[in-house]
C-alpha cells in the first residue's frame, strides 16, 4: 500500500474504543522500539530495481547511490520484495478492515520476508559485503525475519513505520592457515616484518579469527523507527547503509560490517526542483569495537617490547553525509559528495562541530587556525577525529541501456586549495565501472555485461609526502586509523571497501537476466594489502594475489527467491609467502599457492 495515495478516512468524531487502544499500542512500541531498519543487504532485488532504469522503466533521476531502498515511496510498487509482480503481501493485515473501518487513519501489519542464507569457505575467509556475518572458514548460517507496522493518516501528515527486523549468525569458525607468525616456521616471521605487520594492526581493529570457537550472535539487525512525511524520513535506526554509485565495492560505506545503530535524515525519493533533484542522508551513529585480539599478540621484539599495544574499547561517534545533485539540464547525470568522520564517544565535546564535523572545512590550514586559541597540550576535535570524503558522478543513459560510474576518496585534508590542486593524489582512492544491458530478443530478457575497478593502494604521492596523520609505516592506509586506532571498521569489519586496506581489485561479470531470474560468471583479480607489501616485504615475486571465477544467480519461483554463488579462488602466494630460489631471481614458481572454495546459497520466503 502506498503511504502517500492514503485517503483520509473517517472523522475524529467516529473514533471508537478500538482506536484508543491502538494508539496507545503504537505510541508505546515508539518508545521502546531499538533503532534499527529495513535491509539494504536484498542484493538481488536492488539490482533488479537499478537495471530496471537501465531499461527505462524507472526516472533517470533516481540517483541509486543510496541504500536502504525505498521502493514503495520512490517507485510506487506494492510490495518491494514483489517487484515483477506488483501485488501486496500476502500477509497483509488492514487494521481498518479488521475493525470495521472506523478510524481515522491506515493502520497496517505486515510479515516481512524469513531470509536463511548459507555460506561455506574450504580453506579460508572469503568474499565481503555480507553485513553481520563474519569472515570465517567453514560453514555459516544467517537467519532474519520481522514484522512492519506503519500508521498514515493523511498524505499532508508524517506517518510513523516501524520495522522490527532482527538477525541469527552461527559460524563454525575453524582454525586455519592465518599470518605466517602462527605457522611453525619462525624464519618467515622476520622481526622487521613482525613489526610492521603489527604497525597496520595497531591501527585497525580487524580480527583475523573472531575468537577461538564457534560464533553466535543475534542482534536487531535491519529494524528501524521513522517518521516519514512526502520525501523525507527521521528516524533511528540500526541499518546497513551503502552510499556510492559501486555496485561491487565503494570507498566509505558498505554493507560488510553489521549494520550500527544510527539517527538518519535522509531523502526516500528525489526532491525536484527548478534546478534539478537532490537526494541525501546525514547520519549520527554508535561504532564499536570487535573484541578480539589480533593473533600472537604476545610477540616481542629484541628488547621484550610488545609489537601489539593494546587499542581503547571505547565507543565511537560517527558521523557521516551524503549528497546528491542530478541536474535538470543533463538527464541521467547524478553528481555528490560523501563525508564521514568518527572519534570516541569520551572526547568528543558539546560543540557544533563535535556533532556535526560532516560542516567543517575541508582545508587544514583553516581547521588549524580554528585551534590556535586552544590551551597548551589540548586537541582540537579535529585532531582526534579521523576523517574521509569522496566525490562521485553516475551517468545513466537509458536509450543505450548504459551505466557509468566513479568515486575518488582522500583520507587525509589538504593543507588548503592550491595544494589539493597540485597534490590532489595525496591519500587517494578510487572506484570505477559501467555496465551495459543488451536486449534479447525474448520479451523482457537482456544480457549484462560489468566492469569495476577499486583502487585503495598508495600512489608515490602519499608515500612520499607522508600526512598529519603520520606513523611509522609512512602515510595513513586507507581504513587504518590514528585518532582512532580502530580505524574505520564497525565490529571487527570495514565500514568501506570490503577487500581492505591497501588492496586492490579488478571484477568483470557477464550475465543472462530476466526479471529476477539471473545466471551469470564473474572473473576477478584480488591483490591483498598492496601497502604492506610495497612498505615491508618488497619483492616482485610475493604479491598476495586472488585469481577467481565464480558462478552466481538468482531465480523466483512463487514465495521463494533463491540466490547462489560458487566461487573458485586460485590464491596465489598466500600471506605473502614464497620459499626463495636464491640461484633465480625471476623463478615464480615457489609460492605458497591454496585453493579456496567459497559457496553461497540464499532463500527468500516472501509472506
Amino acid at each position: 500500500m502506498n503511504l502517500y495515495d492514503t485517503p483520509i478516512k473517517k472523522k475524529i468524531q467516529h473514533m471508537t474504543w478500538k482506536y484508543y487502544l491502538l494508539v496507545a499500542f503504537v505510541l508505546t512500541v515508539a518508545e521502546q522500539a531499538v533503532a534499527q531498519a529495513l535491509s539494504s543487504n536484498f542484493d538481488r532485488l536492488e539490482d533488479y530495481y537499478r537495471r530496471e532504469q537501465l531499461l527505462g522503466n524507472i526516472e533517470a533521476d533516481y540517483s541509486f547511490v543510496s541504500y536502504p531502498l525505498f521502493p514503495t515511496e520512490a517507485f510506487g510498487v506494492k510490495d518491494p520484495h514483489r517487484p515483477t509482480e506488483n501485488t501486496e503481501s500476502f500477509f497483509d493485515y488492514d487494521v481498518n478492515k479488521r475493525l470495521g473501518k472506523h478510524l481515522p487513519s491506515d493502520i497496517s501489519l505486515k510479515l516481512l520476508p524469513l531470509v536463511w542464507t548459507n555460506q561455506y569457505n574450504s580453506h579460508h575467509p572469503e568474499d565481503w559485503n555480507d553485513g553481520a556475518m563474519i569472515p570465517a572458514k567453514g560453514y555459516q548460517t544467517f537467519v532474519s525475519g520481522g514484522l512492519y507496522f506503519s500508521v498514515a493518516v493523511s498524505e499532508n501528515l508524517p506517518s510513523l513505520s516501524i520495522k522490527i527486523q532482527p538477525e541469527y549468525i552461527y559460524a563454525s569458525n575453524p582454525e586455519y592457515d592465518g599470518f605466517p607468525l602462527t605457522r611453525e616456521n619462525p624464519e618467515l616471521a622476520t622481526l622487521r616484518w613482525a613489526q610492521y605487520y603489527f604497525n597496520t594492526l595497531n591501527y585497525i581493529d580487524q580480527p583475523e579469527r573472531f575468537g577461538e570457537e564457534a560464533y553466535e550472535q543475534f542482534n536487531w539487525g535491519q529494524s528501524s523507527v521513522r517518521i516519514n512525511y512526502k520525501a523525507i524520513s527521521l528516524g533511528f535506526s540500526n541499518e546497513n547503509l551503502w552510499w556510492g554509485p559501486g555496485r561491487r565495492n565503494s570507498l566509505l560505506m558498505t554493507n560488510t560490517a553489521p549494520g550500527f545503530r544510527h539517527y538518519t535524515l535522509n531523502t526516500t525519493r528525489p526532491i525536484r526542483t527548478p534546478v534539478g533533484s537532490f537526494e541525501g542522508q546525514i547520519v549520527m551513529g554508535t561504532l564499536k569495537a570487535s573484541g578480539y585480539l589480533p593473533p600472537n599478540s604476545e610477540v616481542k621484539d629484541h628488547n621484550g617490547m610488545l609489537f601489539y599495544s593494546p587499542k581503547r574499547q571505547d565507543d565511537r561517534y560517527f558521523n557521516g553525509m551524503i549528497l546528491n545533485y542530478s541536474p535538470k539540464w543533463v538527464e541521467g547525470l547524478h553528481l555528490g559528495l560523501i563525508r564521514s568522520f568518527q572519534m570516541y564517544k569520551i572526547d568528543r565535546d558539546d560543540s557544533f562541530d563535535a556533532y556535526l564535523p560532516v560542516f567543517s572545512s575541508f582545508s587544514e590550514k583553516k581547521l588549524q587556525k580554528q585551534a590556535e586559541d586552544l590551551e597548551e597540550g589540548e586537541l582540537s576535535n579535529h585532531q582526534k577525529r579521523d576523517a574521509y570524503y569522496s566525490f562521485f558522478m553516475r551517468y545513466v543513459w537509458p536509450k543505450a541501456h548504459v551505466e557509468i560510474y566513479a568515486e575518488y576518496g582522500l583520507a587525509d585534508n589538504h593543507w588548503d586549495g592550491r595544494d589539493f590542486m597540485v597534490e590532489m593524489e595525496h591519500s587517494r582512492a578510487f572506484n570505477y565501472g559501467f555496465r551495459k544491458l543488451i536486449e534479447l530478443p525474448a520479451e523482457d530478457q537482456v544480457i549484462q555485461v560489468g566492469m569495476e575497478i577499486t583502487h585503495l593502494a598508495k600512489n608515490p604521492t602519499s608515500v612520499l609526502r607522508g600526512s598529519q596523520s603520520t606513523y611509522q609505516q609512512g602515510s595513513k592506509t586507507w581504513y587504518t586509523g590514528v585518532g582512532v586506532r580502530q580505524g574505520y571498521t564497525h565490529r571487527g569489519q570495514l565500514l568501506g571497501a570490503g577487500i581492505g586496506p591497501g588492496s586492490n581489485l579488478m571484477s568483470l561479470n557477464v550475465g543472462w537476466n530476466k526479471g529476477l531470474k539471473a545466471i551469470g560468471v564473474q572473473v576477478e583479480r584480488y591483490a591483498h594489502n598492496e601497502d604492506f607489501h610495497n612498505e615491508t616485504i618488497k619483492d616482485i615475486r610475493m604479491h598476495w594475489v586472488d585469481l577467481a571465477a565464480a558462478l552466481n544467480g538468482s531465480w523466483d519461483y512463487k514465495n521463494l527467491l533463491f540466490s547462489f554463488n560458487l566461487k573458485f579462488v586460485g590464491a596465489k602466494n598466500y600471506q605473502w609467502i614464497y620459499d626463495f630460489n636464491w640461484n633465480d631471481y625471476w623463478d615464480n614458481s615457489s609460492g605458497k599457492d591454496v585453493f579456496n572454495f567459497h559457496g553461497k546459497l540464499g532463500i527468500m520466503y516472501r509472506f
